[in-house]
């Protein structure tokens, strides 16, 4: 027994570290997401604008209403989870039971039909719509399943970085290989070159989430005494500061990115006058970003801390993006070396937000006394989805507003406004979501008290093993 003069142990000092094959095996979910994501996110735009025919004001609002519905539904798939019971878990089970929907609406949405202009535009909400949901319904769950594996904070931080190893390798994968997938399978027909093309991302994300499911485990556990009530729940959230800070951080940082990231292949295709630079640029960001990524706790250690880290990186950022303007577009080495850097400084953003959310999640079961681990991660891709809904609606509207009309030479007030919507717009984001971060009060010193405090709590719930019949 311990004496009341022993200071408690730590959860470094009680939870062995994770095996590398569990960190791995977590690592390929976020692979398996981002050969959907890698698609929507840098090749969605000019695949509805030039290949399935929809005007850019016209996908501009579609993306903006499907994806708002999107992150609407987040909090919702995350008090589900929350309430699994199942011998796999709370959230494992989620990886394999909604597969089916995953991989069959992947396809579809990418199919180009025969229709009518309203026809597609109807065709295109449907199925984009329903896409979304199966992505909340398996990547809120998968989100979450990093705030069970382990209760120790160092590890999550390096669990964080493997997760967007993970996420970077799929968006490479993509980056590098869709416009040429396209081209060969589809033998110059682009729409049939985008069907079969997502058809074989839609069976390696299948595959990569199967390794995540066998490979996992859930040791994180909400204490017993608490009592499962979704009016608790979503009180517990609304008073979390640290929770609260992070919606706003997310919000701005994807805005910035999803601006850049809705116009880039536009950018390369019309201004710098070669399409697949594009995929090339994409490529080198994903590259680096797998360097950089497993970096991060080295870059916190450097900078002093996860909250510094995290609003140092992001005024770099901005600098390099205001820097991009003055580039010359047809400077190909120029921009692909200027890529390289800005995104090894960006790398570590992401893999950051999420070890902060997982100790916001700790913050509510040490301050508030409610461990609602899917309802804060839920939010958390929810946060990130309403940059992702506005970040490139407003990318589209305002390639509308400077005369975007696609597969004509541009003019140039458009090409003005592609290399404001690259550059100055995004820069001024950034400089707000590093000014947000200021709001996140998590230090280090607090991130200890946590661990310490739940440890403690974990310890005394445990049963006595004297007392085993």
């Amino acid at each position: 027994m311990q004496s009341q003069d022993t200071p408690p142990k730590t959860n470094e000092e009680t939870a062995p570290p994770l095996a590398m094959t569990e960190k791995l095996g977590f690592a390929a979910g976020d692979m398996a997401s981002c050969l959907y994501f890698g698609v929507f996110m840098n090749f969605l735009p000019i695949f509805y604008t030039d290949v399935f025919g929809l005007s850019a004001a016209a996908l501009a609002t579609m993306i903006f209403v499907t994806r708002t519905w999107d992150w609407i539904n987040d909090p919702i798939m995350g008090m589900i989870s929350d309430r699994t019971k199942s011998r796999m878990g709370k959230f494992r089970p989620w990886l394999i039971w909604v597969l089916p929907f995953w991989i069959g609406l992947g396809v579809l949405t990418f199919t180009t039909f025969d229709l009518s202009d309203g026809g597609k535009l109807a065709y295109a909400y449907i199925t984009y719509t329903l896409l979304m949901m199966a992505y909340t319904a398996i990547n809120v769950p998968y989100s979450a399943l990093m705030g069970v594996m382990t209760p120790r904070s160092d590890q999550r931080t390096i669990l964080s970085s493997f997760r967007f190893l993970g996420a970077f390798a799929g968006v490479g994968v993509v980056s590098l290989t869709l416009q040429r997938l396209v081209a060969t399978l589809g033998g110059g027909n682009e729409q049939l070159g985008y069907t079969l093309t997502m058809g074989v991302y839609a069976i390696a994300s299948g595959i990569l989430f199967l390794i995540t499911f066998l490979t996992t485990k859930e040791r994180v556990a909400p204490p017993k005494a608490q009592k499962i009530s979704i009016k608790k729940d979503l009180s517990a959230a609304m008073r979390n500061g640290p929770w609260r800070a992070l919606i706003l951080i997310s919000v701005l940082t994807i805005l910035w990115i999803a601006i850049r990231g809705g116009a880039t292949i536009h950018f390369f295709k019309y201004v710098s006058g070669n399409e697949l630079w594009g995929g090339t640029f994409l490529f080198i960001a994903s590259l680096v970003q797998l360097g950089g990524v497993m970096l991060t706790k080295q870059f916190t250690q450097i900078f002093g801390g996860k909250r510094r880290t995290f609003i140092t990186l992001t005024l770099i950022n901005a600098a390099f993006l205001l820097a991009f303007y003055y580039i010359p577009p047809t400077s190909y080495y120029l921009i692909m070396g200027h890529q390289a850097v800005s995104a090894f400084m960006t790398a570590p953003l992401m893999a950051l937000f999420w070890s902060m959310i997982a100790d916001s999640a700790d913050y509510g079961q040490w301050k508030l006394g409610q461990r609602t681990t899917g309802l804060i991660f839920s939010t958390g891709t929810s946060s990130m989805k309403i940059g992702w809904s506005i970040g490139p609606a407003v990318s589209l509207a305002l390639l509308s507003y400077y005369g975007f009309e696609a597969n004509v030479e541009q003019t140039p007030d458009t090409i003005e406004g592609l290399k404001l919507i690259m550059s100055i717009i995004p820069a001024g984001v950034a400089v707000l979501a590093a000014a947000s971060v200021l709001f996140y009060r998590i230090d280090a010193k607090m991130e200890r008290e946590m661990e310490e405090a739940i440890a403690a709590d974990a310890r005394s719930e445990a049963p006595d093993p004297g007392c085993a019949k």
